[in-house]
């Protein structure tokens, strides 16, 4: 290998070097999201479990925070013992990686879950 073909490679590297970096943040950010939907998940799982044996709605609540900070639970009205009490719960999942998250916004993530009602 000559002088000339080091400065090639070296050219080359600097051009691809920073579309890599950029590809790595994004898959690293959509990571962070699946990790938040996952979190989500359990969330309305939590809440949907704590509205089944209490009335109070802000026990459903609670239970949803517990698990991921910032959830916001919106449940339909407690139905008789024996039926379905369903929950949904949203989480705003902050993309804050350097580089990635100003070009990403943040993605509203969903999940419901229903249970029976006990007590």
């Amino acid at each position: 290998m000559n002088r000339s073909e080091g400065g090639q490679t070296t050219a080359e590297l600097s051009l691809l070097l920073p579309v890599f970096l950029m590809l790595v943040l994004v898959l690293v950010q959509a990571v962070l999201v699946l990790r938040d939907d996952l979190a989500l998940t359990s969330a309305a799982r939590e809440a949907a479990r704590a509205a089944s044996v209490d009335p109070d709605p802000a026990r459903a609540e609670r239970a949803a925070a517990a698990v991921l900070p910032g959830a916001r639970v919106k449940a339909e009205p407690r139905p008789p013992v024996g039926d379905l009490v369903k929950v949904q719960v949203s989480y705003r999942s902050p993309t804050t990686l350097p580089l990635v998250g100003p070009l990403i916004p943040d993605p509203v993530l969903v999940a419901r879950a229903a249970m029976r009602v006990e007590r």
